[in-house]
């Protein structure tokens, strides 16, 4: 049932269970909280009903029971060609602080260096916007930071690069819903990096 529930799940997922008595409305829906998916194996599910069965015998013996997965999708980036005509190329006629980054791979790695220079006013955030001068600080950024992106960005690498920028707050915004948070660093730094992030492209840009 396991390999059945997260079978088309990514790997970057995030997911929980609920497991609700559909004939007995008294008994309380119970559930495994929200983790990696490869982290839900049987005997964390297994775990949950048998401290209630402890308590109460009826529950999962004698009934139907209903077992609901929470899905939440991940952010990540891996940069790539974008489709034609996709909300981003409009978004970014009306808002023009949208920086696109203009990277092949690694555009998580590429987006705060880019963002980091208006809100230190670098010099340098010209050149950084067209996508010149980055070769060397991604480089430096993954080499200090011990970030592994083969994979894309995800919520992992996220974490870890806000780990790395003590000094500011990556925040994340949706591509789709511009006043949405997708994901906020535990920082509390008045330095923010305000990211976009693209679901359809996979696509990590900037607004500043």
């Amino acid at each position: 049932m396991t390999d059945y529930l997260v079978d088309d799940v990514p790997a970057r997922d995030f997911v929980g269970l609920r497991i609700r008595n559909s004939e007995n409305v008294e008994d309380k829906v119970v559930g495994v909280s929200l983790r990696r998916w490869d982290q839900l194996q049987p005997h964390v599910i297994w775990a949950v009903p048998r401290k209630v069965i402890q308590s109460n015998a009826r529950f999962g013996l004698s009934e139907r029971l209903e077992v609901h997965l929470d899905n939440v999708r991940m952010p990540v980036g891996k940069s790539g060609v974008r489709t034609k005509g996709h909300s981003l190329d409009v978004m970014s006629a009306i808002k023009k602080s949208i920086v696109t980054v203009k990277a092949a791979l690694n555009c998580l790695a590429y987006a705060p260096i880019i963002v980091m220079a208006p809100v230190n006013v670098d010099p340098k955030y010209k050149s950084h916007s067209k996508g010149r001068g980055l070769k060397k600080p991604v480089e430096d950024l993954l080499k200090d930071s011990s970030v592994d992106l083969t994979n894309g960005g995800a919520f992992e690498e996220l974490r870890q690069f806000q780990d790395h920028f003590l000094d500011y707050q990556i925040i994340i915004f949706d591509v789709l819903k511009r006043d949405r948070v997708m994901c906020s660093g535990n920082s509390r730094s008045a330095k923010k990096l305000y990211l976009l992030h693209d679901r359809d492209n996979e696509q990590y840009d900037v607004i500043t």
